[in-house]
């Protein structure tokens, strides 16, 4: 694709050429004729090993993009181009990246990604009007002591590296809004985090940190904290000065407790902490005023503080895999809520206020101890309802009874109830026992759930089938499967 400016010598005039997947295998020599006007020079997904000299002549050169290719080596006349505003060498070959590349004063945007790179040259420090600069799939176990005075650096990502520390002048990026360092080695993460006012997202995912230092409380603009897949044991009280955090995100660590400071994070939408070890749920969590989401799957906790009907903007509430024995009945005042998942605990009844979840689309209580469920339910428009596993419609059937101990109306069908605990199946393959599932399923049966049971029904019960095949567990599928 070519574009020119209106001028009798048109040819002459070019100001873009757009020559992507086109198979290249070197660069066409009609591009080098434009030198007086070239300003924008796409070259992505091609063949392309070398860079002839003929390209560094152009000279008027803004934007050169030649990522995707198979370049193993960017020659030092690429200083030459000194009107480059951005560069992107990213997918490539590259080993290292040429010293006078300082000369390149312009330079506003840089991708270096998915190359061999080891190390960076002390001359990119020279790069003061840098923005962005992207350095993700290196081989960088260290940076520059002077990376610090990249001073106009607004967004800065080191994904997947070796890195295990920062030099200190990395306090000097005070412009930085954006910095991702997942998937790197870092054991402590700098004090000096807190000399970084500007910043709204920091990446800390996939490293190796026990702790955050109490300077992360400084952040007032931080928005998107990502420390998930580390080895964190808990986190400062300082946390709760991060007035401005929406998402925080401290899934795959070995948290015990929160601190209590996380109640102040009133602007939080998100929270997951799935895959932890915590205990308990801290009961300042109610102050998490505007908390959309909240996953906590994968933990040991065994109860839910009632301050948790204050989240009045919940939608999503998952806390799969615990050891929770009840629900608060203040779950009820979550009148936003549209997803509540609770597998895999050890409820043995449901708080009638579920049936006050009016804008409830998906309930998941599979794999609990239910023997029936509130006769409120029927006030829900729920599109899935889990009762069990591998239940084959979303929606069962379900019937008036009366609880023999209560006197109680309730709702039961033929899934209920629950009576499959841990010794009936193996969590670690996922697999029933069909002759578990048969002896201690019927027996069980309410009178008016084996009224329900068809002959047919029975049949498929008891059929070679299940009782000679082992039945996978699969995750229940959620509103945005139905």
């Amino acid at each position: 694709m070519f574009r020119c400016i209106p001028l009798l010598k048109c040819n002459r005039q070019v100001e873009f050429i757009d020559k992507s997947h086109a198979s290249l295998t070197e660069i066409p020599e009609d591009i080098f004729r434009y030198s007086r006007s070239l300003e924008e020079l796409f070259l992505d997904a091609n063949h392309l090993r070398d860079l002839p000299k003929g390209l560094f002549r152009l000279v008027r050169l803004r934007k050169l993009s030649l990522s995707e290719n198979e370049i193993a080596r960017l020659p030092s006349e690429v200083a030459s181009l000194i009107n480059l505003v951005e560069l992107d060498v990213s997918k490539n070959e590259i080993c290292d990246i040429p010293e006078n590349i300082k000369f390149l004063r312009s330079l506003q945007v840089a991708d270096f990604s998915g190359n061999p790179i080891s190390s960076l040259p002390s001359g990119i420090t020279h790069l003061r009007n840098l923005t962005t600069l992207i350095l993700n799939e290196l081989s960088l176990q260290t940076l520059p002591s002077e990376f610090g005075y990249l001073t106009n650096l607004e967004s800065l990502e080191l994904r997947e590296n070796v890195l295990r520390s920062l030099p200190p002048s990395f306090s000097f990026l005070v412009r930085l809004r954006r910095l991702d360092l997942g998937m790197n080695e870092i054991e402590d993460l700098p004090d000096f985090i807190g000399s970084l006012p500007a910043l709204e997202e920091l990446w800390l995912d996939g490293n190796r940190l026990s702790t955050l230092p109490n300077q992360i409380g400084l952040l007032k603009k931080l928005t998107c904290l990502d420390v998930s897949d580390n080895r964190i044991e808990y986190l400062p009280e300082e946390i709760s000065g991060l007035e401005s955090l929406t998402d925080l995100h401290l899934s795959t660590n070995l948290l015990e407790q929160l601190p209590d400071g996380i109640g102040a994070l009133c602007n939080l939408n998100i929270l997951k902490v799935n895959e932890n070890r915590l205990m308990s749920l801290n009961p300042t969590i109610g102050g998490c005023s505007s908390l959309q989401e909240l996953i906590l799957t994968m933990n040991n906790l065994e109860e839910v503080p009632p301050t948790i009907g204050n989240l009045c903007q919940l939608s999503n509430l998952n806390i799969d895999q615990n050891n929770l024995e009840e629900l608060p009945s203040t779950v009820g005042n979550l009148s936003r809520l549209t997803v509540l998942s609770v597998r895999r605990n050890k409820l043995h009844s449901l708080p009638s206020e579920v049936g006050q979840l009016r804008n409830l689309h998906v309930l998941d209580v599979s794999g609990n101890q239910l023997d029936h469920l509130p006769l409120e339910i029927l006030a829900l428009k729920l599109k899935a309802l889990w009762l069990a596993e591998n239940q084959a419609q979303p929606l069962p059937t379900l019937q008036k009874d009366k609880d023999q101990a209560t006197g109680e109306v309730v709702l039961t069908c033929f899934l209920l109830p629950q009576l499959l605990h841990s010794s009936s199946y193996s969590s670690s393959h996922g697999l029933y026992s069909p002759s578990l599932l048969i002896f201690t399923y019927l027996p069980y049966l309410s009178p008016l759930s084996t009224k329900m049971l068809s002959t047919k029904m029975l049949y498929q019960i008891l059929s070679t089938k299940m009782l000679y095949q082992n039945y996978l567990l699969h995750n229940s599928p959620h509103l945005s499967t139905l």
